[in-house]
């Protein structure tokens, strides 16, 4: 993926800078992964043009946004987790638990905002809480992460277990286009915040700070960049966009269960990891994972329309995440490998930063 160069600022504590590969909007960025989900957005447009006649109509554009919509916006804040070098498998976890709060806070006659406003803070303490053990205690974010996956499983269902809320206000149902379009409220969220994290993690100091955490932390650090607040930082923001979209969840689907969004942390990261943001992390743009957003969305309709079992489906999706792993992240990893097979050779440190 090509990419700029931008010294990251000193976020404090310290003097220095450091250099972090900081992808713009050019024509040369948009020139590999981003050009290739270009070509294969407009292939699957075809494809399903050519499979179904219903496909390119304004009912099937709609309910593709609304499909996509929860997962989409769920990836932008794993986005930027990602380029640091870290990772969150709990966000569909955390949808679920703030669905659950939700809906058993308006279940028991408290206002329905309240409610909202309960389910928000339930998304900041689970993401501070992920923030801490990672950042403060040092420990391995998939490990972290995975066993708050399952503890917010687990408290979601202690208190709700097998019932279901219902009955939430039709004035905040999201189950209908913007008015006047085919727009699902989902997808439009997700598209206002997509330019948001694209302004933030492209044209921003925080952003190259970001990059330049990915690219080698200890550097950062030594450089004045707050790696730990930054990353804290990060996890309570996902939360607390995930705990967003369980209130969106149960507006959308008009039911409030302690399993809502099982199984959408896989779908996800793939979307993430599709549109080439390395799992080495220092590299990834918010174009190629809106570009990603779209191709998985139209894929996913078109296995739908020509009658893919769901077990079908399951399968190419699992394709799709390892070639999103294999592809855009193969050239950072033979890097790692032939330096890792440098120092072995030599006994000499190898310079630790991705490449660009």
């Amino acid at each position: 993926m090509s990419s700029e160069m931008a010294t990251a600022p000193a976020g404090g504590g310290g003097g220095g800078s450091a250099s972090a590969t900081h992808p713009r909007f050019s024509g040369r960025s948009l020139q590999r992964w981003e050009l290739a989900l270009v070509v294969v957005l407009a292939g699957t447009l075809v494809f399903g043009a050519a499979e179904s006649p219903v496909f390119l109509t304004t009912p099937t554009i709609f309910y593709t946004g609304l499909n996509i919509g929860l997962i989409a916006i769920m990836a932008l804040p794993l986005t930027m987790i990602v380029v640091t070098g870290e990772i969150d498998l709990s966000v569909a976890a955390m949808l679920g638990l703030s669905c659950t709060v939700f809906g058993y806070a308006f279940g028991h006659g408290i206002d329905v905002y309240l409610a909202m406003l309960i389910a928000l803070a339930v998304g900041v303490v689970g993401g501070a809480l992920n923030g801490f053990l990672i950042t403060r205690l040092g420990l391995p974010s998939i490990a972290v992460t995975i066993g708050t996956l399952t503890m917010f499983r687990g408290i979601a269902e202690v208190i709700l277990g097998q019932n279901e809320v219902t009955g939430f206000p039709n004035s905040l149902l999201v189950v209908a286009p913007i008015g006047g379009t085919q727009m699902a409220w989902t997808f439009a969220i997700f598209l206002v915040l997509a330019v948001i994290y694209g302004v933030i993690l492209h044209w921003s100091p925080i952003g190259r700070s970001i990059y330049a955490i990915g690219l080698n932390k200890e550097t950062a650090f030594f450089s004045g960049i707050r790696v730990t607040r930054i990353k804290f930082c990060l996890y309570v923001i996902s939360g607390a966009i995930c705990a967003m979209v369980g209130v969106l969840y149960a507006l959308q689907n008009n039911a409030a269960r302690y399993d809502a969004g099982t199984g959408l942390e896989l779908n996800v990261v793939a979307v993430v990891l599709f549109g080439g943001v390395s799992i080495f992390g220092g590299r990834g743009t918010i174009i190629g994972v809106v570009l990603s957003v779209l191709v998985v969305g139209c894929f996913d309709e078109v296995l739908t329309l020509i009658n893919v079992s769901q077990e079908e489906q399951n399968i190419v999706f699992g394709v799709l995440l390892l070639i999103s792993v294999l592809v855009p992240n193969g050239a950072d990893g033979y890097h790692r490998l032939r330096r890792r097979l440098q120092r072995g050779r030599t006994g000499v440190a190898a310079p630790t930063a991705a490449p660009p």
